[in-house]
């Protein structure tokens, strides 16, 4: 595993696993413009979800080409990549239960969400967050579930929307297994310190 880890960080990776998150962020803003457009401007920043995940794991991608740490930058990105990556993926599962058809992007949905999670577990042995790090992401993650079921700025399902209580529900508790999952992956280790190559 020690070997795969140093690939990870390799330069040439790095520099691939952000192209790709970058195409990936604005892709994914884009998605978003529609509701974006309809949306107070005081609810902006929270309603991309997946997007605003993947632009805080640029500054981490970032900050490791250049040899350094972002800790608040890492303990945002894991909780949310992890969150909406899983979140994404659930939601087009249930997409495909509820209506028994999911186009082909449902299906690159699925794929790319789940590959944001996983990447976000992958380069956790490199964070160097602390619980103080993690608290601000905890309050960052579980007042975006607020905003969007509260003030009803949840991503547009409309094909779910006799559901969305129950998946307010199941984020609020995804938000804890994600908090909780960087906690066990990154705060309650004393790993060594990996060198970026």
């Amino acid at each position: 595993m020690k070997w795969f880890q140093y690939v990870l960080g390799q330069r040439p990776i790095l520099i691939l696993v952000l192209a790709v998150n970058f195409l990936g962020t604005v892709y994914g803003y884009y998605w978003y413009l529609p509701q974006l457009l309809e949306t107070p401007a005081r609810f902006l920043i929270f309603v991309p979800d997946s997007p605003t995940a993947t632009f805080f794991f640029l500054f981490v991608l970032l900050a490791f080409i250049l040899k350094r740490n972002a800790p608040l930058f890492e303990a945002l990105a894991l909780v949310t990549l992890v969150k909406y990556g899983l979140w994404a993926v659930a939601m087009n599962f249930l997409v495909l239960a509820v209506t028994g058809d999911l186009p082909w992007e449902g299906y690159m949905l699925i794929a790319s969400h789940f590959a944001m999670a996983v990447q976000g577990v992958l380069y956790s042995p490199y964070f160097r967050f602390s619980f103080w790090h993690l608290a601000i992401a905890a309050v960052w993650t579980l007042h975006n579930d607020a905003i969007d079921y509260l003030f009803k700025m949840m991503p547009q399902y409309s094909m779910l929307s006799d559901y969305m209580t129950d998946i307010g529900y199941g984020t609020f508790w995804l938000s804890i297994f994600s908090i909780g999952l960087a906690y066990f992956l990154v705060v309650s280790k004393k790993q060594t310190k990996l060198e970026l190559m």
